[in-house]
């Protein structure tokens, strides 16, 4: 059912931007562009493979309102903040218990989406990492994000190997899902701006459901390479396997943000091929 909103004017209920008082302890930045806030709604585009979106840290719903006009999904939302969520009940009465007052990484999803879902939101940028990881823990449910995040780790997220900013998260994301850099966010569509730049990413699920290799394994080696990225895998694998046991190998010669995705796997294929030795 589509759900039509009141959209107040700017100086009407929902449109004073004092309402909620932003926290810095959350690392909130309330966005108040409208169509920055439909722009991002829009990123949306795989909802064939699912019909449920959490829209994670709502502040006071400018994301929301977008969300809750399209007919093609349901919208769940969930913040930490008592003072937001206080707010948004009274906003949006009709969403009852799919109005969620709780803190996102000790969210089990299992008890909510019996399916695929998406995630959507304008992310606390003190806890960007762990959200990405949370995602990548639940990517057998997850299959689309659209996210803010300082513009720093939306492109350290969407980085190819051979670049500066490719990096551990870059590996671990691309290894499950496709990346898309989507645009910039200037400070000044913030209350209160941020003091950087922002970006707008879109995760999509590939069709991986495993690594062809042993995928713990390679999340140390990944991990053991960037950790000490200046090096060569050779002296920076040396904290999962000895020195003694690798062989000439050209993986090891290289350094990890030389690497794919790929390229990580056949090493992780080769390295345990080698500590088994």
């Amino acid at each position: 059912m589509l759900v039509i909103l009141n959209f107040k004017a700017s100086l009407g209920v929902w449109g004073d931007m004092s309402l909620v008082k932003a926290k810095k302890h959350l690392g909130q930045h309330f966005l108040t562009d409208k169509g920055i806030a439909k722009r991002i709604v829009e990123s949306l585009v795989r909802t064939d493979q699912y019909n449920q979106v959490l829209e994670v840290g709502p502040g006071m719903g400018i994301l929301s309102d977008f969300l809750l006009q399209r007919e093609d999904l349901q919208t769940y939302l969930i913040d930490i903040d008592t003072e937001s969520y206080h707010f948004l009940n009274e906003k949006y009465p009709q969403l009852g218990d799919r109005l969620i007052n709780g803190d996102f990484l000790k969210m089990n999803f299992d008890d909510t989406f019996p399916g695929h879902f998406a995630i959507i939101g304008n992310f606390p940028y003190n806890i960007s990492s762990q959200i990405l990881f949370k995602i990548l823990d639940n990517r057998h449910k997850v299959v689309e994000m659209v996210g803010m995040f300082q513009k720093e780790v939306a492109q350290r997220c969407a980085s190819p190997a051979g670049t500066k900013d490719y990096g551990i998260l870059s590996v671990f994301l691309q290894a499950y899902y496709k990346i898309e850099y989507l645009f910039t966010v200037k400070p000044g569509t913030f209350n209160p701006p941020p003091k950087v730049h922002s970006a707008i990413i879109r995760l999509t699920r590939n069709e991986v459901e495993t690594l062809d290799c042993d995928e713990k394994l390679f999340w140390r080696v990944v991990k053991a390479g960037f950790n000490q990225r200046r090096k060569t895998l050779r002296n920076a694998v040396s904290a999962v396997m000895p020195k003694d046991k690798m062989d000439n190998h050209i993986y090891f010669e290289k350094r990890a943000e030389q690497l794919t995705v790929a390229d990580f796997v056949a090493l992780t294929q080769h390295v345990s091929k080698l500590m088994e030795a």
